[in-house]
């Protein structure tokens, strides 16, 4: 471990990666000798992190033998007090602890680095295998603390202006990876769940699109809000999507959480120049899903964030053809303010062709949405300082896609160009 000039810490990540800190439980301890030549082959301990409350009620049931509320008890020392050595869990029997350690682990990421910002914003880079890591941020505000939690390592959409595409794709997070990110923070942060509530909403809007990883993404969503978890109510958890119409649909059916829209132009040209996804899924269908989803939740809304990129986006032509889509939609649901605009200064990283939009020209854009009725924010851009900002998340992703090698080529030849100017 290191300690570097900007007081981050790294850590070497290892094989059998544990949070900073904390003890190795049982057999964790030894992975070597699974890994000898002839040695036995024994059932991989099964990480608690994996699993809901269902599925671990059953695993204690089914392969532990133990009655269904021994899992309650595993679920409150592991989310409430962040105890992940089952010898510590002291209303648990000696016999009991055994079994633990012969079938289960605790293994939550490693911490590589973390960075404060000024304004109080904290960003982690976790280690999820020896070859990749994501970045997760908390925002403090007054009266609540917003976790921004990655689904996937690097990103397989590659919308023109985000900085997470442009490292392209690993892999999905394991649901242990992703509410793994919720453990970390929140026992750094000293969260209680129910009593010293720091932690009080977690947005799905890191690195990655979660509906492409959505039977993790929704699993680890479960035990966020369950009440042995973190106990967040429903609407304090937000799935961001970019537009994957089938599993929009297919979230209504399974889960009852706060849907955001990643929109960023509300004509089809624009939009799939900005996010390619929407060749697939132009707005019209988009807009259908999106108002199947609120007619199953009633009382519900949809907030579709739109970024601001100055001379492509923010016009006062794009911001009425905005209010036009977002009064469609209203009416399409028959409920007032049933569409919320969030609107998002661009946060520029070197590279990008894109540039932030003048501040005038953002309250202009407001201003006209106001002015036809549309519910509408302009986000406060949040720890820009240590790259934290909505849009700039990036990890160390072991690229699929060859797309980081492209854009590392195109940051070359600028940079060379720029040079010999």
């Amino acid at each position: 471990m290191t300690a570097n000039r900007d007081n981050t810490i790294d850590i070497q990540l290892t094989a059998s990666p544990v949070a900073e800190g904390q003890a190795v439980t049982g057999a964790a301890a030894d992975t070597t000798s699974q890994a000898l030549p002839g040695a036995a082959s024994a059932a991989p301990r099964k990480n608690i992190f994996d699993l809901d409350r269902t599925q671990l009620e059953d695993f204690f049931e089914g392969v532990l033998g133990e009655k269904r509320y021994r899992a309650h008890q595993v679920m409150k020392w592991i989310h409430h007090r962040y105890v992940t050595d089952f010898d510590e869990m002291t209303d648990l029997g000696k016999a009991l602890r055994a079994k633990l350690h012969e079938h289960a682990e605790v293994r939550a990421p490693i911490v590589l680095t973390e960075k404060p910002s000024v304004d109080g914003t904290h960003k982690w880079l976790i280690g999820m295998d020896p070859k990749n890591a994501i970045e997760a941020v908390f925002i403090p505000e007054k009266g609540r603390g917003t976790l921004c939690v990655s689904s996937q390592v690097g990103c397989a959409l590659n919308c023109s202006f985000c900085s997470t595409g442009t490292q392209g794709f690993n892999r999905n997070l394991t649901t242990a990876e992703i509410i793994g990110q919720v453990w970390v923070v929140a026992r750094h942060l000293g969260n209680m769940p129910h009593q010293r509530r720091r932690l009080t909403n977690v947005v799905m809007m890191g690195m990655g699109e979660p509906l492409m990883n959505f039977d993790n993404v929704v699993r680890a969503m479960s035990i966020m809000r369950d009440d042995l978890g973190y106990g967040l109510a429903n609407k304090r958890v937000t799935l961001s999507t970019a537009g994957m119409v089938p599993m929009i649909d297919k979230l209504g059916e399974l889960s009852d959480v706060s849907l955001a829209v990643s929109l960023h132009a509300a004509n089809d040209e624009l939009r799939t120049e900005l996010v390619p996804l929407n060749k697939k899924y132009p707005i019209a269908q988009l807009m259908a899903a999106c108002e199947r989803y609120v007619m199953r939740k009633p009382r519900s809304s949809i907030t579709f964030e739109y970024t601001l990129m100055r001379g492509v986006n923010d016009q006062p032509e794009h911001a009425r053809q905005l209010a036009r889509l977002m009064k469609q939609f209203d009416n399409a649901t028959q409920m007032k303010d049933a569409a919320k605009v969030n609107l998002i200064p661009f946060n520029p990283f070197p590279g990008t062709r894109y540039e932030r939009s003048d501040e005038d020209d953002i309250r202009a854009f407001q201003q006209l949405l106001q002015q036809a009725r549309v519910l509408t924010t302009v986000r406060r851009t949040r720890g820009d300082d240590i790259d934290a900002a909505c849009g700039q998340l990036k990890g160390q992703v072991m690229d699929r896609t060859r797309r980081q090698a492209t854009f590392r080529k195109m940051l070359a030849e600028q940079e060379a160009g720029d040079a010999s100017a």
